[in-house]
């Protein structure tokens, strides 16, 4: 218990350093940008709302707040921003004026360093390299659910796919580049039947899907459209139950369980399918055990599936690895922010189509990207992940920054354009009510994806945890294992 809490710290601690990390580079581009060009700063702020801590050091405060949704560097010269950043103690008329030049210079300075900060990052990724799952390269079907879509129009297991709606893919799920994988084709179609074409046995053919749209738990985010398969995968042994039949046959954590009663395996769900048909009788499984990196140990054992001691269906005593064979691909700095560039472009495409199902509400805002980082630094080589997940962030942090709406980055450059091309200033009382409804716009949108980020967090489901499931242990002793193993 006591190490589950530090390890919960842990995790939390990296979560908080790698998120305030990325904010603090941003508003660092801003700060010395401003100084570099002489406009008055008058505060350094990480994220927003009443300070938790604060020091004023040369006339500039320097500040943490408590609402955990970015941050900013007041300067009343660039544009008036009380709605966001408190009341200024500078009349903004009073301020000596800024040439539209250097406000372009300050504004831009903030996406210029949350670029370099994700190259940085590309580097070092490129150098320790990303972890990729076996199911995060493969288009091939390792699973297709019962009932689903894809099972009514006649998808089997082992189908590799080649093409959804006529774009080409090369994985079934996956994060990065998004057009290339089979979920976001199906999410993003609009059509009732979906054209999925296939290679089996050699032979390609096409067959149409009518996709299904899951209904919508409480308040939570809508469902996108989905076929119902999953990638293949050889079956990971990540932990064994002690007392059960995996343990009493040698199984072990790490062991890959390639084919069942003489089947290869593509998903531990086709394993259960397996041992249901068996109805409780023994099942041979080939085993592949890596004992060093470049050797391996296949062997065949047979086992037979017993009652947990809390009732319920025969089981081996196996928890799977979700992950399953991991490797590390190195992929170059430019490869890595091109493919961030392509998933943000992407993104924003589907939610601006007028009858797209992905909508503002499958956005995240800062409580969904803590979280994203949370499970990542919980999963094996997570600090890795964390590094990649970062290019990606810091790209979109960057560019969504550039986009010419008041508040943001490139708001400021648009208004410096303007006074640039009008030859004078703009009226502060007009920038004010500007950067006001604006402002107002923006926190009523993080307001709206932030509730649905916290419905997305775990305390909010009523679901077992896996925790508590890896405690149950086999009963040898069991009047219902014993009536089991006498037939």
């Amino acid at each position: 218990m006591f190490l589950n809490i530090l390890s919960t710290i842990g995790v939390s601690l990296e979560v908080i350093l790698f998120f305030n990390l990325m904010i603090l580079v941003h508003e660092l581009g801003h700060f010395l940008a401003a100084r570099w060009r002489g406009l008055v700063v008058e505060k350094f702020a990480i994220w927003f709302g009443k300070p938790l801590w604060s020091k004023t050091i040369h006339g500039i405060e320097y500040r943490l707040g408590w609402i955990p949704a970015g941050g900013f560097v007041a300067v009343p010269q660039l544009a008036p921003m009380e709605a966001l950043e408190g009341k200024t103690e500078k009349n903004y008329a009073d301020l000596p004026p800024v040439s539209p030049r250097d406000k372009i210079i300050v504004a831009l300075a903030g996406p210029i360093f949350s670029l370099l900060l994700a190259f940085v990052f590309t580097c070092v990724v490129w150098g320790v390299g990303r972890p990729v799952s076996e199911s995060e390269k493969t288009s091939v079907i390792g699973y297709v659910l019962p009932g689903g879509p894809a099972a009514k129009a006649g998808l089997q297991s082992g189908d590799k796919i080649l093409s959804v709606n006529g774009h080409p893919v090369t994985r079934i799920n996956g994060m990065g580049k998004m057009s290339d994988s089979v979920a976001w084709n199906v999410a993003t179609s609009q059509s009732p039947l979906i054209p999925i074409r296939i290679e089996r046995n050699g032979v390609e053919k096409t067959i149409e899907v009518e996709p299904m749209v899951k209904p919508r738990q409480g308040w939570g985010r809508k469902n996108l459209r989905q076929v119902q398969i999953l990638p293949a995968q050889t079956p990971m042994i990540a932990r064994v139950i002690s007392k059960s039949p995996a343990a009493e046959v040698g199984l072990q954590a790490g062991d890959l369980v390639i084919a069942a009663n003489g089947v290869k395996l593509l998903s531990s769900m086709a394993l259960s399918d397996i041992l249901e048909k068996q109805a409780g009788k023994p099942v041979s499984l080939t085993i592949r055990r890596d004992l060093t990196k470049d050797s391996s140990r296949i062997f065949i054992v047979k086992i037979a599936p017993r009652i947990l001691n809390d009732g319920g269906e025969p089981r081996l005593g196996i928890y799977w690895d979700e992950r399953g064979v991991v490797s590390l691909v190195h992929p170059n700095p430019f490869s890595q922010i091109a493919a961030s560039v392509s998933t943000m472009w992407e993104t924003l495409s589907a939610v601006a189509q007028p009858h797209s199902e992905i909508t503002v509400q499958h956005l995240s805002g800062p409580v969904g990207i803590m979280r994203i980082y949370y499970m990542l630094f919980e999963s094996p080589m997570g600090w890795r992940l964390a590094l990649w997940f970062s290019v990606v962030l810091n790209v979109n942090l960057a560019l969504l920054n550039l986009l010419p709406l008041p508040v943001l980055d490139g708001g400021h450059i648009f208004m410096a354009c303007c006074e640039w091309i009008l030859r004078k200033p703009i009226h502060h009382r007009l920038l004010e009510w500007i950067q006001t409804g604006c402002a107002s716009i923006l926190i009523g949108f993080m307001i709206y994806v932030t509730f649905f980020d916290i419905l997305d967090l775990p305390w909010m489901h009523r679901e077992k945890s896996i925790q508590a499931a890896t405690t149950r242990k086999f009963d040898p002793q069991d009047t219902a294992v014993k009536n089991l193993e006498k037939k």
